[in-house]
């Protein structure tokens, strides 16, 4: 009997719940984010991080369903894209590549059992996701 190989679903759920076991992995994206780019940093001058914090645990859960073609979790996220668009936050296209990088640098220090397959994931994810950011926007 061999065994079946993890979807990237699987693999990005997996490593998602093993980084958000440590109670420093959002804090530390959003240091490593802030660093990255003064226009990312400007974007978060008023936003209440301990909010952006619970928003951002739960996206990461949603975008996986979202990929997988959960309609309530693509519903959610066609929201999250009118307010990112140029009309509400504009947030621009090209800030979507820090913010990926920037994510997936911070998860592979804190999954243990990161590889190469595990980092395919988070970028089919999230990419995914991206893009559909950047239509709506």
């Amino acid at each position: 009997m061999t065994m079946k190989e993890p979807t990237s679903k699987e693999l990005f759920l997996h490593s998602v719940t093993r980084c958000l076991t440590h109670e420093t992995f959002i804090h530390a994206f959003y240091l490593r984010l802030f660093d990255a780019s003064e226009e990312i940093r400007a974007k978060f001058r008023f936003t209440d991080l301990e909010k952006q914090n619970a928003m951002l645990r739960r996206s990461l859960l949603l975008y996986a369903e979202a990929t997988a073609g959960r309609t309530e979790a693509l519903r959610e996220v066609n929201e999250r894209a009118t307010t990112h668009d140029r009309h509400h936050l504009d947030i621009q296209p090209h800030l979507y590549a820090v913010w990926i990088d920037t994510i997936v640098t911070t998860a592979r220090d804190f999954d243990l059992q990161w590889n190469d397959d595990i980092e395919v994931a988070w970028r089919t994810i999230l990419g995914h996701v991206v893009q559909q950011m950047i239509r709506r926007y």
